[in-house]
Protein backbone atom coordinates (compact mmCIF):
# COMPACT_ATOMS: atom_id res chain seq x y z
CA UNK A 1 0.00 0.00 0.00
CA UNK A 2 1.33 2.94 -0.69
CA UNK A 3 1.65 6.16 1.35
CA UNK A 4 0.80 8.69 -1.28
CA UNK A 5 -2.30 9.69 -3.07
CA UNK A 6 -1.95 10.13 -6.51
CA UNK A 7 -3.10 14.13 -7.55
CA UNK A 8 -3.88 14.77 -11.04
CA UNK A 9 -4.53 18.62 -11.80
CA UNK A 10 -4.85 20.68 -14.75
CA UNK A 11 -2.49 23.48 -15.59
CA UNK A 12 -4.39 26.89 -18.54
CA UNK A 13 -3.15 25.32 -21.48
CA UNK A 14 -4.84 21.68 -21.29
CA UNK A 15 -2.66 19.33 -19.78
CA UNK A 16 -3.46 17.08 -16.46
CA UNK A 17 -0.12 16.60 -14.56
CA UNK A 18 0.51 14.42 -12.00
CA UNK A 19 2.10 14.90 -8.33
CA UNK A 20 2.68 12.35 -5.19
CA UNK A 21 0.67 13.69 -2.63
CA UNK A 22 2.06 12.25 1.00
CA UNK A 23 -0.72 13.77 3.44
CA UNK A 24 1.57 14.55 6.70
CA UNK A 25 -0.05 14.28 10.29
CA UNK A 26 -2.67 16.34 9.54
CA UNK A 27 -4.69 18.35 7.24
CA UNK A 28 -3.25 22.11 8.65
CA UNK A 29 0.92 20.39 8.29
CA UNK A 30 2.90 22.71 6.63
CA UNK A 31 3.61 21.69 2.74
CA UNK A 32 7.24 20.80 0.82
CA UNK A 33 7.62 21.01 -2.56
CA UNK A 34 9.75 18.49 -4.54
CA UNK A 35 11.04 19.06 -7.87
CA UNK A 36 12.66 16.76 -9.99
CA UNK A 37 15.54 17.61 -12.41
CA UNK A 38 15.73 17.63 -16.16
CA UNK A 39 14.53 14.08 -17.01
CA UNK A 40 13.80 12.91 -13.76
CA UNK A 41 10.29 12.25 -12.10
CA UNK A 42 8.75 11.89 -8.49
CA UNK A 43 10.45 8.37 -7.89
CA UNK A 44 13.55 10.75 -6.70
CA UNK A 45 12.11 11.44 -3.95
CA UNK A 46 10.79 8.11 -3.15
CA UNK A 47 12.62 7.68 0.01
CA UNK A 48 12.92 11.42 1.41
CA UNK A 49 9.76 11.86 1.08
CA UNK A 50 7.68 9.71 4.22
CA UNK A 51 10.54 10.89 6.67
CA UNK A 52 9.20 14.50 5.96
CA UNK A 53 5.96 13.39 6.02
CA UNK A 54 6.43 12.98 9.48
CA UNK A 55 5.67 16.80 9.92
CA UNK A 56 4.65 17.60 6.67
CA UNK A 57 2.25 17.44 3.52
CA UNK A 58 4.72 16.39 0.60
CA UNK A 59 3.79 17.26 -2.79
CA UNK A 60 6.49 15.50 -5.38
CA UNK A 61 5.74 16.95 -8.46
CA UNK A 62 6.24 15.65 -12.01
CA UNK A 63 7.05 18.17 -14.61
CA UNK A 64 4.98 17.84 -17.93
CA UNK A 65 6.55 15.24 -20.15
CA UNK A 66 7.38 13.65 -17.21
CA UNK A 67 6.58 10.46 -15.67
CA UNK A 68 2.74 10.69 -15.44
CA UNK A 69 2.30 14.03 -16.88
CA UNK A 70 0.88 14.51 -19.88
CA UNK A 71 3.03 15.18 -22.52
CA UNK A 72 3.23 18.54 -24.71
CA UNK A 73 2.37 18.48 -28.34
CA UNK A 74 4.34 21.34 -28.54
CA UNK A 75 7.65 21.19 -27.69
CA UNK A 76 8.58 24.89 -27.17
CA UNK A 77 6.90 24.62 -24.40
CA UNK A 78 9.47 22.75 -22.68
CA UNK A 79 10.90 25.76 -20.82
CA UNK A 80 11.65 26.85 -17.41
CA UNK A 81 8.87 29.48 -17.46
CA UNK A 82 6.03 27.01 -18.03
CA UNK A 83 7.50 24.45 -15.56
CA UNK A 84 7.36 27.44 -12.94
CA UNK A 85 3.60 28.20 -14.28
CA UNK A 86 2.75 24.75 -13.68
CA UNK A 87 3.97 24.52 -10.16
CA UNK A 88 2.46 28.23 -9.01
CA UNK A 89 -1.03 26.57 -10.74
CA UNK A 90 -0.92 23.36 -8.22
CA UNK A 91 -0.08 25.28 -5.37
CA UNK A 92 -2.94 27.67 -6.18
CA UNK A 93 -5.71 25.04 -6.41
CA UNK A 94 -4.32 23.34 -3.91
CA UNK A 95 -4.66 26.57 -1.53
CA UNK A 96 -0.87 26.42 -0.55
CA UNK A 97 0.57 30.56 0.37
CA UNK A 98 3.95 29.19 1.52
CA UNK A 99 6.35 25.97 2.10
CA UNK A 100 9.21 24.44 1.76
CA UNK A 101 11.23 23.49 -1.34
CA UNK A 102 13.69 20.97 -2.35
CA UNK A 103 15.13 21.72 -6.19
CA UNK A 104 17.15 19.22 -7.76
CA UNK A 105 19.07 20.58 -10.53
CA UNK A 106 16.21 22.00 -12.83
CA UNK A 107 14.23 21.84 -9.97
CA UNK A 108 16.81 24.07 -8.42
CA UNK A 109 16.38 26.90 -11.16
CA UNK A 110 12.92 26.35 -10.84
CA UNK A 111 13.02 27.13 -6.85
CA UNK A 112 14.96 30.58 -7.88
CA UNK A 113 12.37 31.63 -10.77
CA UNK A 114 9.85 30.89 -8.22
CA UNK A 115 10.84 32.97 -5.58
CA UNK A 116 11.22 35.69 -7.44
CA UNK A 117 7.78 35.33 -8.77
CA UNK A 118 6.48 34.81 -4.99
CA UNK A 119 9.05 36.18 -2.45
CA UNK A 120 7.11 35.15 0.54
CA UNK A 121 6.26 31.32 -0.97
CA UNK A 122 9.32 29.68 0.08
CA UNK A 123 9.88 28.97 4.38
CA UNK A 124 12.91 26.74 3.26
CA UNK A 125 14.74 26.25 0.48
CA UNK A 126 16.74 23.44 -0.48
CA UNK A 127 19.23 23.69 -3.63
CA UNK A 128 20.33 19.91 -5.05
CA UNK A 129 23.40 20.14 -7.23
CA UNK A 130 22.25 23.61 -8.84
CA UNK A 131 23.60 27.18 -8.71
CA UNK A 132 23.28 30.27 -10.48
CA UNK A 133 26.02 29.33 -12.79
CA UNK A 134 25.97 26.28 -14.22
CA UNK A 135 29.08 24.84 -15.71
CA UNK A 136 28.94 24.55 -19.22
CA UNK A 137 31.15 20.74 -19.23
CA UNK A 138 27.90 19.66 -17.38
CA UNK A 139 25.47 21.16 -19.32
CA UNK A 140 27.04 19.55 -22.28
CA UNK A 141 27.08 16.46 -21.13
CA UNK A 142 23.28 16.40 -20.45
CA UNK A 143 22.43 18.00 -24.04
CA UNK A 144 24.52 15.23 -25.11
CA UNK A 145 22.44 12.59 -24.07
CA UNK A 146 19.25 13.66 -23.41
CA UNK A 147 16.62 13.09 -26.30
CA UNK A 148 18.81 10.29 -27.68
CA UNK A 149 18.74 6.63 -27.22
CA UNK A 150 15.58 5.90 -25.12
CA UNK A 151 14.20 2.17 -25.90
CA UNK A 152 15.94 -0.74 -24.73
CA UNK A 153 14.30 -4.53 -25.57
CA UNK A 154 15.13 -5.56 -21.78
CA UNK A 155 16.02 -4.60 -18.14
CA UNK A 156 19.43 -5.69 -18.66
CA UNK A 157 20.55 -3.37 -21.63
CA UNK A 158 18.47 -0.41 -19.83
CA UNK A 159 20.61 -0.95 -17.00
CA UNK A 160 23.77 -1.71 -19.16
CA UNK A 161 22.75 1.87 -20.34
CA UNK A 162 22.21 4.01 -16.63
CA UNK A 163 25.06 2.70 -16.01
CA UNK A 164 27.19 4.12 -18.71
CA UNK A 165 25.75 7.34 -18.85
CA UNK A 166 25.92 7.92 -14.92
CA UNK A 167 29.02 5.86 -14.11
CA UNK A 168 30.77 8.53 -13.82
CA UNK A 169 28.75 10.19 -11.40
CA UNK A 170 28.02 7.41 -8.98
CA UNK A 171 31.49 5.71 -8.97
CA UNK A 172 30.77 3.76 -5.96
CA UNK A 173 27.63 2.15 -6.95
CA UNK A 174 26.46 -1.46 -6.83
CA UNK A 175 24.72 -3.62 -9.28
CA UNK A 176 21.76 -3.24 -6.83
CA UNK A 177 22.33 0.34 -6.63
CA UNK A 178 22.18 0.33 -10.45
CA UNK A 179 19.12 -1.80 -10.76
CA UNK A 180 17.25 0.67 -8.80
CA UNK A 181 18.60 3.59 -10.41
CA UNK A 182 17.24 2.15 -13.66
CA UNK A 183 13.65 1.28 -12.28
CA UNK A 184 13.69 4.82 -11.13
CA UNK A 185 14.34 6.46 -14.84
CA UNK A 186 12.71 3.88 -16.88
CA UNK A 187 9.28 1.82 -17.33
CA UNK A 188 7.69 -0.79 -19.35
CA UNK A 189 5.67 0.27 -22.20
CA UNK A 190 4.61 -1.91 -25.01
CA UNK A 191 7.14 -5.05 -24.74
CA UNK A 192 10.26 -2.23 -24.06
CA UNK A 193 12.03 -0.58 -21.75
CA UNK A 194 11.88 2.80 -22.39
CA UNK A 195 12.87 6.21 -20.24
CA UNK A 196 10.55 7.97 -18.13
CA UNK A 197 9.97 10.99 -20.45
CA UNK A 198 9.03 12.55 -23.71
CA UNK A 199 11.94 12.72 -25.68
CA UNK A 200 11.17 15.83 -27.33
CA UNK A 201 12.14 17.80 -23.68
CA UNK A 202 15.81 18.40 -25.67
CA UNK A 203 14.69 20.35 -28.64
CA UNK A 204 14.12 23.48 -26.29
CA UNK A 205 17.50 23.43 -25.34
CA UNK A 206 19.29 22.01 -28.43
CA UNK A 207 18.08 24.94 -30.29
CA UNK A 208 19.13 27.47 -27.90
CA UNK A 209 21.35 27.41 -25.02
CA UNK A 210 18.91 30.12 -22.99
CA UNK A 211 16.13 27.43 -23.24
CA UNK A 212 18.50 25.20 -20.95
CA UNK A 213 19.79 27.91 -18.38
CA UNK A 214 18.80 31.82 -18.31
CA UNK A 215 21.93 34.14 -18.81
CA UNK A 216 22.04 35.64 -15.34
CA UNK A 217 20.96 33.82 -12.49
CA UNK A 218 22.76 35.46 -9.72
CA UNK A 219 19.70 38.33 -9.76
CA UNK A 220 17.11 34.82 -9.13
CA UNK A 221 19.26 33.83 -5.95
CA UNK A 222 19.57 36.93 -4.65
CA UNK A 223 15.22 36.99 -4.58
CA UNK A 224 15.74 34.25 -1.43
CA UNK A 225 16.19 37.04 0.39
CA UNK A 226 16.56 35.67 4.01
CA UNK A 227 14.94 32.84 3.02
CA UNK A 228 16.80 30.00 4.59
CA UNK A 229 18.67 28.10 2.29
CA UNK A 230 21.12 24.45 1.77
CA UNK A 231 22.84 23.79 -0.76
CA UNK A 232 23.74 20.26 -0.95
CA UNK A 233 26.36 19.29 -3.53
CA UNK A 234 27.83 16.09 -4.97
CA UNK A 235 31.71 16.56 -4.42
CA UNK A 236 32.46 15.12 -7.73
CA UNK A 237 29.59 17.08 -9.67
CA UNK A 238 30.76 18.40 -13.29
CA UNK A 239 27.45 21.02 -13.30
CA UNK A 240 28.43 23.39 -10.14
CA UNK A 241 31.86 24.60 -10.20
CA UNK A 242 33.55 25.81 -7.01
CA UNK A 243 33.98 29.35 -7.80
CA UNK A 244 29.76 29.58 -7.85
CA UNK A 245 29.58 27.97 -4.79
CA UNK A 246 32.06 29.84 -2.72
CA UNK A 247 30.30 32.96 -4.47
CA UNK A 248 27.03 31.53 -3.52
CA UNK A 249 28.20 31.02 0.41
CA UNK A 250 29.80 34.91 -0.30
CA UNK A 251 26.65 35.77 -0.87
CA UNK A 252 24.26 33.93 1.87
CA UNK A 253 26.91 33.53 4.50
CA UNK A 254 24.08 31.74 6.35
CA UNK A 255 23.46 29.02 3.56
CA UNK A 256 23.84 25.55 5.04
CA UNK A 257 26.18 23.27 2.97
CA UNK A 258 26.44 19.78 2.62
CA UNK A 259 28.92 17.96 0.10
CA UNK A 260 28.37 14.30 -0.56
CA UNK A 261 31.60 12.77 -1.57
CA UNK A 262 32.51 10.06 -4.55
CA UNK A 263 29.39 11.60 -5.64
CA UNK A 264 28.31 13.53 -9.17
CA UNK A 265 25.65 15.22 -10.39
CA UNK A 266 23.27 14.76 -8.55
CA UNK A 267 23.23 13.45 -5.41
CA UNK A 268 20.21 11.21 -4.67
CA UNK A 269 19.44 12.15 -1.39
CA UNK A 270 19.94 9.03 0.17
CA UNK A 271 23.49 9.25 0.88
CA UNK A 272 24.26 8.59 4.30
CA UNK A 273 23.10 11.25 6.73
CA UNK A 274 22.12 13.66 3.66
CA UNK A 275 18.25 13.06 4.34
CA UNK A 276 18.60 13.56 7.87
CA UNK A 277 20.15 16.90 6.97
CA UNK A 278 17.66 18.17 4.86
CA UNK A 279 14.89 17.20 7.28
CA UNK A 280 16.44 18.72 10.42
CA UNK A 281 16.59 21.88 8.01
CA UNK A 282 13.56 21.97 7.05
CA UNK A 283 12.36 21.26 10.29
CA UNK A 284 14.43 24.01 11.51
Amino acid sequence: MSNYKDLFYTVPDGLTLYARDYPGPSEQAPVVLCMHGLTRNSRDFAAIAPKLAVTHRVLVVEQRGRGRSDYDSQSDRYQLPNYVGDMLVLLAQQGVTRCATIGTSMGGLMAMAMAATQPALFSHVVLNDIGPVVAQKGLDRIKAYVGSASEFPDWAAAVDYTRRINGPAFPRFSDDDWQAFARNIFIERDGSVVLDYDGAISKPMQAAQEAAVPPDLWPLFEAFGDTPLMLVRGAITDLLDDDCVAEMRRRKPAMQYVEVPDVGHAPTLNEPGVAEAIVDFING
